[in-house]
């Protein structure tokens, strides 16, 4: 769950309509229209990333007057589904994924379940990547590709940064070529397999 309570402005006198807030912002809710970029004030989750990168200093963060509430009601799919899908993607349910915004797996995969099938849909639902906005792209994307779902990114969009390999995914001449320098693949995997499997703290009904 999160409370949003900022919302990116714009001074039109100030706008040049390069475009560069509507790339960077993870729930694509700002366009350039007439050469003046409009926010859409229901999307807009505050990140403040359009007010960062605005080469003109034409965007401000102000207070919203009613904060917005974003927040994936879990219980509304099977949660034997929503726990499969996390477990398929390597990650236990409770596991949080993005530690900006407190977003868990199980918000990720509840959102994929109740029809999200993009990065830009989860964060508009779970407020993931509206934080630091880097690292939790890829636990998205790993929850999605488990469910079957390969996104593309929007175009002329939102820059994602990859889904990189996981620990059970290094190639064993990897692991070898490694192994007398102290890197310990295997023990890793261990020890990962083992948060993955573990028993759900949170509930009462599994």
């Amino acid at each position: 769950m999160k409370v949003v309570n900022l919302l990116a402005t714009v001074d039109g006198e100030k706008c040049r309509g390069c475009k560069t807030c509507e790339k960077v912002c993870p729930v694509l809710a700002i366009k350039v229209e007439n050469r003046v970029a409009q926010v859409d004030v229901e999307r807009c989750r505050g990140c403040a990333n359009c007010e960062q990168r605005c080469p003109d200093y034409a965007i401000t963060m102000v207070k919203r007057e009613q904060p917005l509430l974003i927040k994936v009601d879990v219980e509304a799919v099977d949660y034997g589904q929503v726990e499969s899908l996390c477990r398929k993607a390597k990650f236990n349910p409770e596991q949080l994924v993005c530690y900006c915004t407190g977003t868990r797996a199980e918000e990720v995969a509840a959102a994929i379940l109740q029809g999200a099938r993009s990065p830009e849909e989860i964060s508009l639902l779970t407020g993931a990547r509206t934080g630091c906005k880097v690292e939790c792209i890829q636990p998205i994307l790993r929850l999605l590709e488990a469910a079957g779902i390969k996104p593309e990114p929007p175009k002329d969009g939102w820059q994602w940064y990859g889904r990189t390999i996981t620990a059970w995914e290094v190639p064993e001449g990897v692991k070898k070529k490694y192994a007398s320098r102290g890197f310990y693949f295997d023990e890793d995997i261990k020890l990962l397999d083992r948060v993955v499997a573990a028993p759900l703290q949170g509930r009462s009904d599994v």
